[in-house]
């Protein structure tokens, strides 16, 4: 029934300003705000897309050397491109829609399309600082969280490009840091993909001389089974090899932007490698037999490519190019290229194919390792057909899954997608746990998986013991990959136990599991532990719950007197109307991720092989007694 007492007049109408929209819907324009802790997090957007537009330089053949300097909060990019023209400095960093970008004579085959990037990065900085050089002159441009302070134009005896300072605003994203491992891990990939490009960070020099075959090889942790396959044709450019890892470690780019969640251009490529090798071997492989194991990389250059969000992590578009024509009778036709999916199977099908021919010893040790997952794969399957058949009987499915209303492989109307995103299973262990969980969660996105007592030890075991493993059976069934990672169906793994010791054994048990049979669900960024308070405290008038030692101490001093402590040791302790306040908007997830030189292999024989003196100097290092947690220090 409507209210009554709301009135919806014309004062009800508001007009932002540029900045205030982007301030005020920042997820919008760069995904997430965050700390730094997480390489999503929105301070590496704001760098990325201030380098995209250098990159773009480079790429139209405008200087071959971009310098970085991260000093604390402040970053300076300075490029050696043509720099902006100097009439028009003020307008394309603080007002939307203005770029030359939208000019496919200036800029072809670039990242930066919409014309929002600086002034995405401008609005949500304290300080921003652009100037220009060009012929002599240099135009300069000064701003607060989008507001301009002052503009000069001088004269300069600068190599022309552009210079960008900025500081990214603490209103927004809080105590923030740069943790330098993903910065480099970014300048990386752009000189990967920019063969005769320098990237200068904080003095160091990053380069590359054969591309995508210098980041395979340089992040391979593992003997591959065969030389890497490095293909390049005109826009595109592909590698390819096997190591005896489980899952698909595959890495995509469009026009030197890292597509994290892939694509068009991703599944052509997955879908182009089954098909070729399959005409090869005149054999019909099943696609994931291929693919098991498998390494790889492409890059592709397409003009005015479509993202499915501002943050450009997974391309949309169909076509290589498109353009709306203007016919002779004044009517409009769009004229289009060759489909992303055409192009990428040809360019495969025949330098592949040509490939293999040529190299036998190649194609011997690729077909050796497709009939060796073949062969692996059919025996789990009847196994895995088998636990099925039994759960169905037995019902346990569902008691065990939670299920949420809406999942992220779900065809969803565009007024709804972004709740994909937001679709999470919380897997935990116990009745107590995840009948808390269950009672605080939002039932539209967030699902609940409880276990049984601790899982497997999979580090040491068979594929054939795990997949007889009804609780480990019964999580991959929930999660939607038994067959096909595009399958998943939460984009958020939660990994939450309690925090004691039985609780960060479980976790470590999970995390293992995955880890070891299902990879990609971590170096797409899907898995997450879950941070719950470890204390309570408060008095008559303030509640204020900590995550450590540490941030109990401080809360101690601050409320002073009356304090009341409480110590959250599992999480079936903390009532569920409390629990709605750790897994809502300000929930906090510690990212389980991976460098690119850290080996899956020797990270689970460390943590959970045989029990090393290194390891256990490791754990008397950085554990916690729980004598300690107790101390309280009023």
């Amino acid at each position: 029934m409507a209210d009554e007492t709301v009135n919806y007049t014309g004062d009800n109408i508001k007009t932002l300003e540029w900045n205030e929209h982007i301030r005020k819907r920042a997820g919008m324009y760069i995904g997430r705000l965050g700390n730094g802790d997480n390489p999503g997090d929105g301070i590496y957007v704001l760098l990325k897309e201030v380098i995209d537009n250098s990159i773009d330089e480079f790429t139209m053949g405008f200087g071959k050397t971009i310098n970085i300097t991260i000093e604390g909060k402040e970053v300076t990019v300075r490029d050696f491109g043509r720099g902006i023209p100097l009439d028009k400095v003020v307008d394309v960093v603080s007002k939307l829609n203005t770029g030359g970008k939208f000019d496919d004579a200036a800029f072809k085959k670039s990242v930066g399309l919409n014309g929002v990037g600086t002034k995405a990065v401008n609005a949500l900085s304290s300080s921003f600082f652009v100037e220009s050089f060009r012929d002599g002159k240099a135009s300069s441009a000064s701003f607060s969280r989008g507001e301009l302070l002052e503009s000069g134009m001088t004269d300069s005896g600068e190599k022309n490009g552009t210079l960008t300072r900025f500081t990214p605003d603490e209103e927004m994203f809080g105590d923030f840091s740069y943790n330098m491992e993903y910065v480099i891990s970014m300048v990386k990939n752009y000189a990967y993909l920019k063969k005769g490009l320098t990237l200068n960070v904080n003095g160091t020099a990053y380069t590359s001389r054969n591309g995508l075959l210098d980041l395979i090889n340089d992040s391979m942790t593992e003997q591959p089974l065969y030389p890497p396959v490095h293909l390049e044709g005109e826009d595109i450019e592909i590698v390819l090899t096997h190591g005896n890892s489980y899952g698909e470690n595959i890495v995509s780019f469009v026009n030197g932007q890292n597509t994290r969640d892939g694509g068009t251009h991703l599944a052509a490529f997955r879908e182009a490698i089954a098909k070729t090798i399959k005409e090869f071997f005149k054999k019909d492989y099943a696609p994931e037999d291929i693919r098991q194991g498998i390494v790889g990389a492409i890059s592709i250059q397409i003009q005015e490519p479509h993202f499915e969000s501002q943050t450009k992590i997974k391309l949309g578009s169909t076509y290589m190019w498109e353009k709306t024509v203007k016919e002779a009778d004044g009517s409009l036709s769009t004229d289009r290229g060759p489909t992303i999916r055409t192009f990428v199977n040809d360019f495969i099908k025949t330098n592949l194919d040509n490939y293999l021919h040529m190299h036998k010893d190649v194609a011997s040790a690729m077909q050796e390792k497709i009939i060796a997952s073949e062969q692996e794969r059919k025996e789990i399957s009847g196994i895995q057909k088998k636990t099925k058949e039994r759960n169905k009987r037995t019902n346990v499915y569902n008691k065990k899954l939670r299920d949420c209303r809406v999942h992220y492989n779900d065809k969803l109307p565009a007024s709804r997608q972004e709740l994909a995103g937001q679709t999470s299973i919380f897997i935990t262990e116990g009745d107590s746990a995840s009948g808390t969980i269950t009672k605080a969660r939002n039932a539209e996105t967030q699902a609940v998986f409880s276990l049984r007592g601790k899982p497997i030890n999979c580090y040491k075991e068979s594929r054939k013991k795990v997949a007889e493993n009804e609780e480990l059976s019964l999580l991959i069934a929930a999660l939607g990959v038994e067959e096909d990672m595009d399958n998943l169906r939460y984009n958020n793994i939660i990994v939450a136990t309690d925090a004691d010791d039985d609780g960060m054994h479980i976790r470590m048990l999970v995390v293992t599991f995955l880890l070891k049979y299902y990879p990609d669900l971590v170096r797409r960024g899907h898995v997450h532990i879950l941070q719950t308070p470890l204390f309570r405290v408060r008095n008559k008038k303030e509640t204020r719950y900590c995550y450590s030692i540490e941030e109990k101490e401080a809360a101690i001093k601050a409320l002073k007197t009356g304090v009341e402590i409480t110590r959250f040791k599992g999480l079936g302790e903390i009532s569920f109307e409390e629990f709605r306040n750790f897994i809502g908007e300000d929930i906090k997830l510690d990212l389980v991720q991976l460098s690119d030189e850290e080996s899956i292999a020797e990270l689970m024989e460390f943590y959970m092989g045989d029990n090393t003196i290194d390891r256990q100097n490791f754990i008397r290092q950085n554990l916690r007694s729980e004598e300690e947690l107790e101390d309280v220090n009023i």
